[in-house]
């Protein structure tokens, strides 16, 4: 498998203080298999779907008080050029360059509004080995409430063409790598509490939403939003039992037609 383009959304992980309960509830839910945890990695322990790698789980380093959520990678062939790229359009560099073995080199970063994400520069790890199939990463949205500064961050530093979708009724844009679509953005409203922080939202897909959410539930999980068939697919928001954001997505039961994009880059 290639490198993926930069940009691409190319990894997912996340950070959990009670890691068993975690594996449990993410194997319940999307059929997640687990490998080995590696020690010299902070226990990092990788997730796969019919033996393909799909996302990790890992415990909190000690000491570090890190928020538990998931982190969306973005694909760059160089990882410290993009770390000032992120500089240089006002975002900020969480943790500098950092070559993880020979698997890749990984920076942390938010972006101006505050929405967090990770840089991944490949090695053996090239990142998904699936896509769109249940229990894998589907898509991913920015959730911010300060649109127009992702809107010129994120283009600035990933090279995204941009899209509006044609609907008063919601703020969206669509990030694209020439025609393929990459990442989605939404503008937070009102019905967000304060404190939630903008973020990238993980979609995952599943056979059937209503059942993974209902099983979700069962495990712990809260329901945000949804279940809600759209021309995309049905989708549900949640929240796991241990506070990390996450959606799913039947991509095959969809309702109405596609909304129009107009180009805005």
């Amino acid at each position: 498998m290639a490198a993926e383009a930069e940009g691409t959304p190319c990894w997912a992980d996340a950070t959990f203080s009670d890691l068993d309960g975690a594996k449990r509830f993410y194997g319940e839910v999307l059929g997640w298999t687990y490998g080995d945890s590696l020690p010299e990695f902070g226990n990092y322990t990788q997730a796969y779907v019919d033996g393909k790698a799909v996302a990790a789980l890992m415990p909190p380093v000690p000491g570090q008080d890190v928020p538990t959520a998931w982190c969306l990678y973005l694909a760059s062939p160089d990882a410290a050029a993009t770390a000032a790229k992120v500089r240089e359009n006002g975002g900020t560099v969480l943790v500098e360059p950092m070559r993880v073995g020979e698997f890749g080199t990984m920076v942390l970063a938010s972006d101006p509004g505050g929405a967090a994400f990770g840089v991944w520069q490949a090695g053996t790890h090239e990142g998904f080995e699936a896509r769109g199939v249940p229990g894998a990463f589907s898509w991913a949205e920015i959730f911010t409430r300060e649109p127009e500064k992702a809107d010129a961050f994120f283009p600035a530093v990933f090279g995204y063409g941009v899209k509006r979708m044609d609907d008063d009724a919601v703020d969206f844009r669509l990030y694209d790598l020439g025609a393929d679509p990459v990442m989605g953005r939404m503008k937070m409203t009102e019905d967000f509490p304060p404190e939630v922080p903008p973020y990238l939202n993980v979609y995952f897909t599943v056979a059937d939403c209503d059942a993974a959410v209902e099983k979700a539930k069962a495990l712990g999980a809260q329901l945000r939003f949804g279940p809600m068939t759209m021309p995309f697919g049905r989708f549900a928001a949640l929240t796991d039992p241990q506070g990390a954001a996450f959606s799913l997505i039947d991509g095959t039961t969809t309702e109405g037609e596609k909304p129009q994009l107009t180009d805005v880059s």
